[in-house]
């Protein structure tokens, strides 16, 4: 597994974040056959029922890879009731001793070996581990560039998510940040789950609503009376919150939705499975259904055609309506694997046949 390090190093690349990325779309599920002998749900998750919907977006404020609306067929499955916590994400390291990849310094040869070549060989202060973390502005600037609110930090990992000088001491219960989509992964398989796919994401995300654009039905957030954890005040510079309400909050502070998921929309980003691919849903929309599907077999994004990226659901802390509606159901981003952020977390899903399949080599 190699860092991509060419966006770290290319005056660090932070473009990949652009959160103008927003979309609706409509839902329908179904039932389960009532002969269907549902085994227990596991600690901690919800059965989502398999049905089929409406994934994409035209309405007017949706982005070209969100169109267009096509039809989708999920079987049902079980999910995490919240995002993956500090005190869950630390069981895993506790057992098993993982070492995640903003913990991990580069070596020379992984950079050299992604950038173009003939490019200078990178400072030695930049070889020590570090991820990206949050800076707000000192004023208004531009929101075409998110450079200037992110900054690479070094010592930023999921112990300490805003540097070496930060701690999630008493914040257990807010969800696990600064984690990459490898981490992600690694964490799914120890638990016997895995990352959902975008389709399962999005489906359990509408409840079995049809249509809305929210979590929580149609009405615009207010910052009077917070739907859920995003951005309040005057993006990137000025909040309205107080300050120690500022970034995560605790899982479960906000009202579920109607699978009685929590943060599903606000709080941190969550990583799905798929790759990104900018036409992907003109492809998907080519067929009269697409049943469970996986995500395209390779990933291109225009903005940065050299990187693999990954997609990743739900918006964050820091959406805002000026730049980023993030928080809307259908909205999508995308960020290379090996990238950690401290507003980007996860949740797993399981199966029927998972569970079976996990039990065996338990048995066996």
């Amino acid at each position: 597994m190699t860092r991509h390090w060419k966006t770290v190093y290319s005056s660090l690349f932070l473009l990949f974040l652009s959160f103008a990325n927003q979309a609706t779309g409509s839902c329908c599920s179904s039932t389960l056959p009532s002969r269907f002998d549902l085994p227990k749900t596991p600690e901690g998750m919800r059965w989502i029922p398999g049905g089929t919907f409406t994934m994409g977006s035209d309405n007017k404020d949706s982005k070209s890879d969100e169109k267009p609306l096509h039809k989708v067929f999920v079987d049902g499955f079980w999910m995490d009731v919240t995002p993956v916590t500090n005190r869950e994400f630390k069981a895993f390291v506790d057992a098993t001793g993982y070492v995640t990849t903003a913990e991990k310094a580069p070596t020379l040869e992984e950079i050299m070996s992604q950038v173009p070549p003939g490019t200078p060989a990178p400072a030695p202060e930049l070889l020590v581990a570090s991820s990206l973390v949050f800076k707000p502005s000192n004023g208004p600037v531009s929101l075409r560039s998110n450079r200037a609110w992110w900054e690479w930090k070094a010592g930023a990992d999921w112990k300490h998510p805003l540097g070496p000088e930060s701690s999630i001491d008493g914040k257990e219960d807010h969800p696990v940040v600064q984690v990459s989509w490898f981490d992600a992964v690694e964490y799914a398989k120890w638990a016997g789950k895995r990352l959902p796919t975008e389709a399962e994401w999005e489906f359990a995300a509408r409840g079995g609503q049809e249509g809305n654009l929210y979590v929580w039905g149609n009405e615009p957030f207010s910052e009077e009376n917070p739907q859920a954890n995003i951005w309040q005040g005057a993006f990137p510079y000025k909040s309205t919150k107080p300050d120690e309400a500022m970034g995560t909050t605790p899982v479960k502070a906000f009202s579920p939705n109607a699978y009685g998921l929590y943060d599903m929309s606000g709080n941190v980003w969550q990583w799905c499975s798929d790759f990104y691919h900018a036409s992907h849903y003109k492809e998907e929309a080519k067929k009269e259904l697409s049943s469970n599907p996986i995500g395209p077999k390779t990933s291109f994004d225009p903005e940065e055609p050299y990187a693999v990226k990954h997609v990743h659901r739900g918006g964050s802390f820091l959406c805002h309506d000026s730049y980023c509606k993030g928080y809307r159901i259908a909205a999508r981003m995308k960020t290379c694997p090996d990238t950690s952020l401290n507003h980007l977390g996860f949740r797993c899903v399981t199966t029927p046949e998972m569970r079976k399949n996990n039990q065996v080599q338990k048995e066996s």
